[in-house]
């Protein structure tokens, strides 16, 4: 289950680089949560979103905020119904046109071939001091 688990958020990294977001939000379960971790207020795309359109509402807040110059997931770890990713991105901060790159964690977590949670830990101080320019 494991090596199916990494394949699936594998292939939901594809489709974000093909801009599909359409694909990743099918992959949801319907009681999925997908969470940035970090304090809302200090930037538009921490928080949490669930629901039929929770995921096309995150992308498009992303689309919105910022530009990617680099995403790159790097090493994927699976462990039971989870699948831990390490990687790296960079973006451009629309509002101020600061760009900004940290390194990040995702938890994916699986169910029946489906993603029922999303987690992601990065630099959101990072992230709040390119927005506030």
């Amino acid at each position: 289950m494991s090596d199916d688990n990494v394949t699936l958020v594998q292939r939901l990294y594809a489709a974000f680089g093909r801009g599909e977001i359409g694909v990743i939000a099918k992959a949801m379960t319907p009681d999925y949560a997908w969470r940035i971790a970090g304090d809302k207020k200090h930037f538009p795309t921490i928080g949490e979103w669930s629901g039929p359109t929770g995921v096309t509402d995150f992308f498009n807040r992303v689309a919105e905020h910022l530009n990617s110059t680099e995403f790159s997931p790097r090493e994927f770890y699976p462990s039971r119904d989870r699948v831990f990713v390490l990687g790296h991105y960079k973006w451009t901060v629309k509002k101020t046109g600061k760009p900004v790159a940290a390194d990040f964690v995702h938890i994916f977590t699986v169910k029946d071939g489906k993603v029922s949670g999303f987690q992601e830990f990065t630099d959101t101080a990072t992230f709040a001091e390119a927005y506030r320019g």
